[in-house]
């Protein structure tokens, strides 16, 4: 299953500079997702994290991968922001860092679900570039009904 920007967007309350997933190249409901992140020198973090090495924050590369998580979350039960419902990135485990992102790389996003109970799900989660893994990651994400 392939979601476009546009898709991605009703699946996700995220706008700019916070939206960090592009595309989603592959999707099993209930089990993984494929997804990726252009990262560009235009991101405004970039002006101030290493301007003069940017690399993108680590932070960010979580927040991407809790996204596509979000996304597959939102799939598997067949909601929508729109619907009054939101994830939210709860905790995270297991986490390390193996090589920087920078700007000209196309980052991959891969979350395999490990368990969900009562609208809480653990996810085992790798961001690579080039097949090179630039982290790893257990996150955890609660779905939540806001008003």
């Amino acid at each position: 299953m392939v979601m476009d920007i546009n898709e991605i967007r009703e699946y996700l309350p995220h706008r700019y500079p916070f939206l960090l997933v592009d595309r989603v190249t592959e999707l099993a409901l209930g089990e993984s997702i494929v997804a990726y992140k252009n990262v560009s020198i235009n991101e405004p973090f970039f002006n101030g994290h290493f301007p003069h090495h940017p690399i993108m924050p680590g932070v960010l590369v979580i927040e991407a991968l809790a996204q596509a998580c979000g996304i597959l979350g939102f799939k598997t039960v067949n909601k929508l922001p729109a619907d009054g419902y939101v994830y939210y990135l709860v905790g995270s485990d297991n986490v390390r860092f193996k090589r920087p992102v920078m700007p000209g790389d196309r980052l991959e996003l891969r979350a395999d679900v490990i368990r969900e109970k009562r609208g809480i799900w653990k996810f085992r989660c790798k961001a690579t570039v080039a097949g090179e893994v630039a982290c790893e990651a257990d996150i955890i994400c609660a779905e939540r009904k806001v008003a």
